[in-house]
């Protein structure tokens, strides 16, 4: 997946409106690509000195890679490539330039060590070097790897480059890391979560790194006479549901895969039976999904999920790498061609809370009144001078409440949907990530792709990641009604997957072949992201696990440093013990914890674990004590949080086992109330 870092100078252009547009719908010769050498689909274009042609169809080759295809015509795709074409042909005034360059040499590990937390592995970084040991002792065989890979190549840059200030070897750093864990902050052995990932590599996390220190040797992956873990066969029929395994580092199960034969891609059809069906296993302690985390314990999550999936991509042996784009001058109001963020600004001036831009939730609810029975709904596009008169109109009425949307016919609502997402300034997958988004297609199974996918939408900024939720949650909608609307799975992927992916690639000098695979491949990924989206916004058990690690050893060394402290008052130190004592034991017996509830008529109640008590029963004990009006409005408006010990906060799911997840985490305390907007 090199389309881009095969072509210097890359130039993403986007749509901003122009009061010297021509109405669309006129000859298109006049805009056409004698006028009009760059080819130009949608939001985004790649400028080249020549003309490129670009076919509407590519002639099929059983030989190439996109088996996964090999049955199913691309007549979709290509259609709703000509429909952006002519959709788009006569809106290009005004645009601003996103120029995506390639980085230097060094300039992209450097980058991703940042954004990883771990800048103060080279040069001067306001970071406290303290955390990034700490962070780096819950690290994964294969993510330190990872991490290892990256600093070598920023010291040789760095090197390379005669900077001044003191470089540090990548041993040494891994050598103070193993160092700060022999010893914990007390003098005693330290103790943290342990997960299933630890017995698969047979020792803890900081023998991990003895590769490096004792041997002065790259990291090595899981030794072969590691205990493999366990998988279940890529071969299991299509029907039959298998668990994702959320609790051993993705990058690890595909050091134990790597030795297997790989399987053939399953062949994509009218429907998606030929896909696994994966599920989410039961997990006791509770299924941690994105938003369930406090800000600050996220935060660790985005850094870990960067680090294992470049360690996954590393592992099967997939180019990743993350672009930048310039910044730009954008605008910074209005509807199309606007970013995000400055939307849901506007928006939240009139809507407080607001999570997915109006206009994207107003274009939503037009669709679904019209009926999502309608026969080729989404691929159907609406009529070109319509669709421009229409967006002139919102861009002047729609925050002032006038537009009349009884007035949108469906299919060109579908339409403006769709132009929203080509036009935003950057691509709603981001511009960090749509190449690892891309690239996904390069790897080897089903399994490993859906993981890949997961970690991706973990990374991306909150506002996409709310606006592609939104997004699939109503694909699969228009998918339920495929009966009547003969829009499949299969259909939905070929007609959105060039608005989500911008069609970069036809603007490259490459074979018609090559064309085709790159279709094949985004209209497989945008197929997986509706089929897997209840999946995908889980936060995987072991990278939660790391961060309760994180904060168990951070917590360590802020008692050593307390306890420094308290012995030069030693009546204080004392007293503070004597609290702790009174809190923690004369307070709670043993096997019952105490629940707050703040907002509630019961704001306080003793509960008895016991082996099968849920979350969902807390709950219900709390609620049975509200008048019957309070009862049903609380009801899926209050959850149960797990608050303090080693997670800063976390929403439990209903399904949660108290008893299991107190012996987690014992030091938590246990509040309900509602979920932040």
């Amino acid at each position: 997946m090199n389309w881009l870092s095969s072509s210097p100078g890359v130039v993403l252009t986007a749509y901003h409106p122009s009061g010297k547009d021509q109405v669309a719908g006129e000859n298109h010769a006049k805009g056409g690509d004698e006028a009009n050498p760059s080819r130009r689909y949608g939001q985004y274009t790649i400028n080249q000195e020549s003309s490129i042609k670009v076919p509407e169809r590519p002639p099929f080759d059983r030989s190439s890679s996109q088996d996964s295809l090999d049955e199913v015509s691309m007549t979709d795709y290509w259609t709703e490539l000509e429909n952006i074409k002519r959709s788009n042909e006569n809106r290009q005034a005004g645009q601003e330039a996103i120029v995506v360059k390639e980085p230097d040499e060094g300039e992209l590990e450097e980058e991703w060590l940042k954004e990883a937390g771990l800048s103060n592995l080279f040069g001067e970084s306001a970071d406290d070097p303290q955390e990034s040991m700490v962070f780096l002792s819950t690290l994964t065989r294969t993510q330190a790897a990872a991490v290892q890979k990256r600093v070598e190549t920023v010291s040789q840059t760095l090197r390379k480059k005669n900077k001044q200030h003191h470089i540090p070897d990548v041993r040494d750093i891994f050598a103070l890391q193993r160092e700060a864990q022999e010893k914990s902050p007390d003098g005693s052995e330290p103790q943290s979560v342990r997960t299933n990932e630890n017995k698969c590599q047979g020792k803890d996390d900081g023998q991990a790194f003895s590769g490096v220190v004792d041997n002065k040797e790259p990291i090595p992956q899981v030794p072969e006479n590691k205990e493999p873990i366990p998988q279940v066969p890529e071969t299991t029929p299509a029907t039959a549901e298998t668990d994702i395994n959320l609790e051993v580092s993705f990058a690890e199960q595909a050091v134990n895969q790597k030795d297997l034969s790989k399987e053939r891609v399953p062949k994509i059809r009218g429907n998606d039976a030929s896909l696994p069906s994966f599920r989410l296993p039961k997990d006791k302690t509770g299924t941690t999904k994105i938003g369930d985390l406090a800000p600050q314990d996220m935060k660790k999550v985005s850094r870990l999920a960067l680090i294992e999936l470049t360690a996954l991509y590393d592992v099967l042996g997939v180019e990743l790498k993350q672009q930048r784009a310039v910044k730009t001058k954008t605008k910074d109001s209005g509807l199309f061609g606007v970013p995000l963020t400055t939307l849901l600004d506007q928006d939240q001036r009139k809507v407080p809370g607001t999570r997915i831009p109006l206009i994207f939730q107003n274009l939503i609810s037009r669709i679904e009144e019209g009926g999502l029975e309608t026969e080729g709904l989404l691929r159907i596009p609406g009529a070109a001078m319509r669709i421009k008169n229409l967006c002139q109109e919102l861009e002047a009425k729609f925050y002032d409440g006038t537009f009349n949307w009884e007035s949108v016919k469906q299919h060109d609502a579908a339409s403006l949907l769709k132009l929203f997402l080509r036009e935003l300034p950057q691509p709603l997958l981001s511009v960090e990530y749509l190449k690892a988004f891309q690239a996904v297609q390069n790897l080897p199974r089903k399994k490993e792709q859906l993981q890949a996918l997961n970690l991706l939408v973990i990374l991306l900024p909150d506002a996409n990641r709310d606006t592609l939720k939104a997004l699939l949650e109503f694909l699969q909608r228009v998918i339920d009604n495929k009966e009547k609307n003969k829009m499949t799975i299969v259909n939905v992927a070929m007609v959105m997957a060039p608005n989500l992916f911008m069609c970069h690639t036809l603007g490259l000098k490459s074979s018609e072949q090559r064309e085709f695979e790159m279709a094949a491949g985004t209209a497989n990924v945008m197929h997986l992201l509706i089929k897997y989206q209840q999946l995908l916004w889980t936060i995987p058990k072991f990278i939660v696990n790391q961060v309760r690690k994180q904060n168990t050893e951070n917590q360590k060394k802020e008692r050593k440093a307390m306890k420094k402290l308290l012995k030069k008052m030693a009546y204080d130190r004392e007293k503070h013990e004597k609290q702790d004592k009174t809190t923690n034991d004369a307070d709670v017996p043993q096997g019952v914890i105490r629940v707050q509830a703040p907002h509630l008529s019961k704001v306080s109640m003793a509960i008895q674990l016991t082996e099968e008590l849920k979350a969902s029963d807390v709950l219900a004990r709390f609620l049975s004590q509200e008048s019957g009006v309070v009862q049903t409005l609380k009801k899926g408006e209050v959850f149960l949080y797990e608050i303090g010990g080693n997670i800063g906060e976390r929403c439990l799911d209903d399904d949660t086992y108290m008893k299991d997840l107190y012996q987690l985490n014992p030091n938590a305390e246990w509040v309900i109330k509602s979920k932040p907007r």
